[in-house]
């Protein structure tokens, strides 16, 4: 049975069918009235509207869109309406929507939508009149859609697929396709597919694995086994043929993720049948899993992977390593072995210069110094330690003109910034973002200060922060590095001893002064604390009255931030590193990668080496921003080595029964 609101929606569309199409659509949602009034404001009407399109829920997409006729933000509200039937939209009401609202950001979305949509349909004509107009080109499908149209006209496109096909779990329908497309012409061999299904196993992707090996005219339902049940694979033996040697090799690496023990006993049993190329794919496995437990076989077992295929974690892992054994030359053969998108990195620029500069330990070395000078004036980790390395303290430049009132009145009177500004009102932080980047992607530097500074008036000093850290000749470190709330931070941190330059740093890191930020886990405030450990901070102090909705309250979140820091800190030998990533990762997991270390490493090192990826950035951008916020403060050259300093084997200081911050 057909629903009367199903009913008057089809009735209308086929009234309102000489409009234009979206017109169309504004007629059709302005019919759908409620059986009774609602109170709703227009706000609440858009957040559902925004949740029914998420939801794909088209009659309820309608119903809320015909409440917004008078919106303030139109463009959102034909989005939210026409997403749940992106499907069923013709060309032209794809065309109508882009020319409305053109040079939006929103539209530059719907551009994407478009895109994918005539990418799985294969109209290449289309999509490649569309693509170069898609702004942002930050769709990892839609590059691979791009790569196939190209390869459809006979273009070679193989080194560019292989480049960007590195992360299997994200690989989608697009992604999925260009791998059979090239594999079908030719531009894809065997090896480039057992390549794919390799990092598929590494990546727990069993999806695109099994795909591939149907290219490959092998078992699918093995290749699942191999990464979901290795073990089974392990006990039937490598088999004869090439498809069973590869699967073996999988299961090794999926084993050894469990029970590195295991993975390794399992390829030494099969060693005897599998060449030498083989054998060195399945140590690169088993090291690439000794190196995030931070094993001490893990520089053994990589000394072994000389002629395997290496994927671009593996070759990082190879590197980092080294560099825990303090072995320079095979830092450096390492780092020369990625590709250039690797190499460019100012990780392993740095590295790389480092192990040059070990070849002539004491004696300038030019080689290394032309290394350094490429990156040491990024203001990122990695350039502030390569700056240092050509002899250059953090000495911060005397502040520029600062911005006028009217150059922030232009920034208020800016759309899109207004727009972000409502958004950010209402929570929605995604949307807000986006419109506030979209604007910034034009400006110049005066410009980037004056919206930063708008951004601060504004009290959303995220997007302050954000804004600020784009400009390269007019930096305003104020902006870059604000002291929000230092009426409650420097008693905080006087009263405890802390460096409160570490303290913002850490903050700035882990929240961006988003004073309502909460994270996945439930972490909450300015210091991002989870609720389980805001009570053990507070029983520990004394605080009787603590109630956890109280953590979004800053003198309660500080208060009970920088107490567990410093709980933290004074169990870790007071270093800065180690109690970053006590911080993020946990106490527990520190005492476990500390217990690896059998001697005494460069803070650096340690940073660099730290299994976690997110941690590992964490501690880095930390211990970055302290030395920034140390040179604001004390207005003094600043050494990021010597605040790294040397991190030591594990004491047993730290707390056993402390818990994670978030």
């Amino acid at each position: 049975m057909i629903s009367p609101l199903k009913w008057i929606a089809g009735t209308m569309l086929c009234v309102a069918s000489a409009l234009s199409p979206l017109a169309a659509l504004a007629q059709v949602s302005a019919t759908v009235t409620p059986a009774a009034p609602d109170t709703r404001s227009e706000d609440d009407a858009f957040l559902l509207l925004r949740d029914a399109a998420r939801k794909d829920d088209i009659e309820k997409a309608d119903f809320y869109a015909g409440r917004l006729t008078n919106y303030q933000i139109p463009s959102y509200v034909d989005y939210y309406r026409l997403k749940p039937r992106i499907k069923q939209l013709t060309e032209a009401q794809f065309r109508d929507y882009l020319n409305r609202y053109k040079g939006s950001a929103i539209a530059d979305r719907f551009r994407n939508d478009w895109l994918l949509e005539l990418g799985r349909k294969r109209d290449w004509v289309v999509f490649d009149e569309q693509y170069p107009q898609f702004a942002l080109d930050d769709d990892t499908q839609l590059k691979c859609y791009a790569l196939m149209s190209r390869a459809a006209k006979g273009q070679n496109v193989a080194p560019e697929a292989r480049n960007l096909l590195v992360s299997p779990p994200g690989y989608g329908e697009a992604c999925g396709s260009l791998i059979a497309v090239l594999a079908q012409n030719g531009q894809f061999d065997t090896n480039d597919l057992w390549a794919q299904i390799r990092l598929a196993g590494q990546t727990n992707a069993t999806g695109p694995a099994r795909r591939i090996a149907l290219l490959l005219g092998a078992s699918d339902a093995k290749m699942a086994q191999a990464i979901d049940l290795p073990a089974l694979v392990l006990a039937k033996g490598p088999g004869a043929s090439r498809a069973d040697h590869e699967m073996y090799l999988v299961a090794v690496g999926r084993m050894a993720k469990s029970t590195l023990k295991l993975g390794v006993v399992a390829l030494q049993k099969a060693s005897s049948q599998l060449t030498a190329q083989e054998q060195a794919i399945g140590w690169a496995s088993l090291a690439l899993q000794a190196s995030y437990a931070l094993a001490p076989e893990a520089f053994e077992y990589w000394q072994k992977t000389n002629g395997a295929p290496l994927t671009q974690e593996q070759m990082q892992w190879k590197a980092r390593i080294a560099l825990r054994e303090g072995n320079w030359p095979l830092v450096k053969a390492a780092i020369q072995a990625m590709p250039a998108s690797l190499r460019t990195d100012p990780t392993w620029v740095y590295w790389l210069a480092r192990a040059q500069q070990a070849e002539t330990p004491g004696r300038p070395n030019a080689q290394a110094d032309a290394l350094y000078r490429t990156i040491s004036e990024q203001s990122n980790f990695y350039g502030l330690l390569a700056n240092e390395e050509l002899g250059n303290h953090l000495v911060l430049p005397p502040p520029g003109q600062p911005v006028t009132p009217a150059e922030i009145a232009v920034m208020a009177a800016n759309p899109g910034l207004q727009r972000a500004l409502k958004f950010f009102n209402m929570r929605l932080r995604f949307e807000g973002t986006r419109e506030w980047n979209w604007e910034l992607r034009s400006m110049t530097d005066r410009q980037h200060l004056a919206a930063a500074e708008f951004a601060r008036q504004n009290n959303v000093l995220d997007r302050m922060v954000n804004t600020s850290d784009r400009t390269r000749l007019e930096v305003d470190y104020t902006q870059r590095y604000p002291t929000p709330h230092d009426d409650v931070m420097h008693p905080a941190t006087q009263t405890l001893g802390l460096d409160k330059a570490w303290v913002y740093g850490l903050i700035r890191q882990e929240s961006r002064f988003i004073m309502d930020a909460q994270s996945h886990v439930g972490a909450s405030g300015l210091m991002q604390v989870m609720p389980s450990t805001a009570r053990y901070v507070a029983k520990k102090i004394g605080l009787t009255d603590f109630v956890t909705e109280t953590l979004s309250d800053v003198r309660t979140n500080v208060l009970l931030g920088t107490n567990y820091l410093n709980m933290v800190l004074g169990g870790l030998d007071g270093s800065q590193v180690l109690a970053s990533a006590a911080y993020n990762a946990g106490p527990g997991r520190l005492r476990i990668w500390r217990a690896t270390m059998t001697r005494p490493l460069e803070g650096a090192v340690f940073a660099e080496t730290i299994p976690y990826t997110e941690t590992r950035g964490y501690v880095k951008n930390v211990m970055a921003n302290a030395t920034y916020y140390a040179a604001l403060f004390e207005k003094s050259p600043q050494s990021l080595k010597a605040r790294l300093g040397t991190v030591g084997p594990k004491n047993s200081a730290v707390s056993a029964d402390l818990p994670s911050s978030n």
